[in-house]
């Protein structure tokens, strides 16, 4: 593999300055907002973070998936500018403008599917899975949402509801909302099940818990983000689909993270043969100024009455002048090819490093979305690897997200404009972290 370039981290970390910010942190903010890193930013360009103390970091956590085209991206901050000097807000409910609706169209064209579509816009990825299993109970009449372990949607009260994990999200606040009903996933490094076996397994515990006749729609990540990078065997979504479509069941994609060009295609959907009905998007829509889309079948979308799907700052004009440039960028020739190329490079060489160190037990994803699970022994959870392996390579200069239902997966989500000498590196540091932990 590549030396690691020269040295980033210059500091103990967290370096002075950041751990002066995280003494004020404690005392003005709430202990319940609680930073993964002890590193606190003071700029951001491309792919690296550097720190109040002058310590550069590359970044494989991309603000979860939001900055996919790296940070400052010179394209939508230049069209979020040119937009504040015309106006910030109106609220489209009240003065509409341009923008929302041509980042509507623009959606209509590239989501899944061919057939009518319309969308609605938001503020967050949360936001925009209410908004898709509201307009999804107003057309069936239906009241039951299904969801698969392992997920994760959001940290709004319905959302508490459909996460897998209860720690941190939910712990302590209270009863969540009814009526949702979660069967298994397809996990295969886990279950070794064929997809259609996977789904055959998933649809006789919904129809037996949950009885088709009350289910509104199926809620589902085509591959899971928080969950743990689980890639789902082929066959699973495909045939989820069937079933749903047969029963009356509205299918919605959680493309927040996997979304607008990072698995190498422009939604994760597209390497299923999966169709969803209603497709959730956020996070790089708008390269980091907040907005959300719920983007889907004409007729479900027109189900609720007019003025039935709006807020505050849904579609903020800004984020909409933003995200159109993201837009444009993603369908530029060559932009989602070099998500894919960037996904085997990963894969080569985290596949070697599966080869000498055994602590790694599976290694999967597609593109700029990657995991890599930690297993003691006996095959187990290793939440403890992860732990030990995020400081060991944020000391070195790199950030890697956790992952999985018991933190246990190491998640890396680089900006699809990260360079192959940046790649390495990163590589390089992951496999000096790895020796480090091995010895």
């Amino acid at each position: 593999m590549s030396t690691i370039a020269a040295q980033r981290v210059k500091t103990e970390v967290p370096g002075p300055r950041s751990q002066e910010l995280a003494a004020r942190k404690a005392e003005f903010v709430s202990a319940s907002v609680n930073p993964a890193f002890p590193v606190y930013i003071a700029s951001a360009e491309g792919t690296t973070l550097t720190d109040v103390d002058g310590n550069e970091f590359i970044d494989f956590g991309s603000g979860i998936g939001v900055t996919t085209l790296g940070h400052g991206n010179a394209g939508t901050t230049g069209a979020a500018v040119e937009q504040i000097e015309r106006f910030t807000h109106t609220l489209f409910g009240v003065t509409p403008y341009e923008g929302y609706v041509e980042v509507s169209r623009r959606l209509t064209e590239i989501t899944p599917g061919d057939f009518p579509k319309k969308s609605m816009l938001g503020s967050t990825g949360a936001e925009a899975i209410e908004n898709a299993i509201k307009i999804a109970r107003a057309y069936t009449r239906r009241n039951g949402i299904a969801v698969v372990d392992h997920a994760y949607h959001g940290r709004t009260n319905l959302t508490l509801g459909l996460n897998y994990k209860a720690t941190p999200y939910a712990a302590g606040a209270g009863p969540r909302p009814g009526e949702i009903y979660r069967t298994s996933n397809s996990y295969p490094f886990h279950d070794g099940l064929e997809g259609a076996e996977a789904a055959r397994r998933a649809i006789a515990y919904l129809e037996k818990t949950a009885g088709t006749e009350n289910l509104a729609c199926l809620l589902i990540e085509p591959i899971q983000g928080e969950g743990g990078v689980i890639v789902p065997a082929p066959g699973f979504l495909s045939t989820l689909q069937r079933w749903c479509n047969d029963n009356g069941i509205v299918v919605i994609a959680d493309e927040i993270q996997t979304g607008l060009g990072r698995t190498g295609k422009m939604f994760a959907s597209e390497h299923f043969d999966f169709v969803p009905d209603l497709v959730a998007i956020a996070k790089a829509i708008a390269s980091g100024i907040p907005l959300s889309a719920v983007t889907g079948r004409a007729e479900i979308m027109d189900a609720m009455a007019p003025g039935a799907l709006s807020g505050t700052f849904s579609g903020n004009p800004v984020a909409c002048a933003a995200a159109l440039s993201v837009l444009d960028q993603l369908e530029t020739r060559g932009t989602l090819d070099r998500a894919a190329e960037i996904g085997e490079r990963l894969q080569a060489g985290l596949l070697a490093l599966k080869s000498r160190f055994p602590v790694i037990g599976d290694v999967r994803g597609l593109g700029a979305l990657h995991g890599i699970e930690l297993v003691h022994a006996d095959g187990t959870p290793n939440p403890e690897a992860y732990r030990a392996l995020s400081r060991l390579t944020l000391e070195r200069g790199l950030i890697l997200m956790a992952g999985g239902s018991d933190g246990h997966v190491l998640r890396m989500l680089p900006a699809i404009t990260v360079t192959d000498e940046v790649l390495d590196e990163a590589l390089a540091i992951l496999e000096h972290a790895l020796e480090a932990y091995s010895a």
